[in-house]
């Protein structure tokens, strides 16, 4: 009965948030006044030691009553029909992520052990990410392209981007591309990172009445940069943030918590840019 009224719920998630990439996103309710507790915990993409280790700390404070939704970077909007789907009829994490069409580009074994904690306490999935297309739209037409009127209005993106957020974005997308990019496409790639950011920030409002939990890397999750910056007071004010963090990127100051993994052996990314 539970998990049935839940699905309901994810449904009329997917009918409002849902939309092409040239069509604009419904505006949804911010915030309510509730207690449930909401987190955002990041990662590293590729390192399965973070990867183990959060999915270690979100079990465990699952002991109680808390079934908050899971927001995932890793599912588009616009696949929330079929995720829904996947999570109703599903018994394996393999299963949802055949169902649900998973993404391209993600390395879906990291995501399995998650996706099945999500069945086993039944854990409503939610895809909280924007796809490829809607980014693309964002980045060559501006926020109005995804994003109606009044979601433009209530989280200002009508307006100039704060100043000194604008440069701390410019200077982290910067460097994560080996100080390469001209300036345009850094500017554009900033537009890009701020319209996942007002996505996930609203599906954290729509969501905050049962508690929720935010997946996604550990640029978006944390404090001074990423979906904090576009929550509203009420909802700032009772989120936690985690990170999991190579130690190239530790800082106390930006999560709640902070767990240093060891780094994970990759293939030098600037290399491309040395040629």
């Amino acid at each position: 009965m539970v998990k049935q009224w839940q699905v309901l719920t994810a449904g009329l998630t997917s009918a409002l948030l849902v939309a092409g990439a040239s069509a604009a996103v419904a505006s949804t309710t911010v915030s309510q006044n509730n207690n449930a507790p909401l987190w955002m915990m990041g990662e590293v993409h590729d390192n399965a030691e973070g990867h183990f280790y959060r999915l270690k700390d979100l079990e465990a404070k699952l002991g109680g009553q808390w079934r908050p939704a899971l927001l995932m970077e890793q599912f588009n909007v616009e696949q929330q029909p079929e995720l829904t789907k996947a999570w109703q009829t599903c018994q394996s994490a393999q299963c949802v992520i055949d169902t649900a069409g998973g993404v391209k580009g993600w390395d879906w074994g990291m995501y399995k052990p998650l996706i099945a904690l999500a069945l086993k306490y039944e854990l409503p999935l939610v895809a909280a990410n924007l796809s490829s297309q809607q980014v693309k739209a964002v980045m060559q037409s501006g926020f109005s392209a995804v994003f109606d009127a009044q979601t433009i209005k209530a989280y200002k993106l009508d307006q100039p981007l704060p100043q000194p957020w604008l440069d701390n974005q410019r200077k982290m997308i910067a460097q994560s591309h080996c100080n390469a990019l001209p300036a345009a496409a850094t500017d554009s790639m900033v537009k890009a990172q701020a319209s996942r950011d007002v996505m996930f920030a609203k599906l954290m409002g729509q969501y905050a009445s049962g508690g929720a939990v935010l997946i996604a890397g550990n640029g978006h999750v944390r404090r001074d940069l990423g979906v904090y910056q576009w929550l509203p007071a009420d909802l700032a004010s009772r989120v936690k943030i985690a990170g999991y963090v190579e130690p190239a990127g530790a800082d106390t100051l930006i999560y709640d918590i902070m767990r240093v993994i060891n780094e994970h052996k990759r293939a030098d990314p600037c290399a491309q840019f040395k040629k």
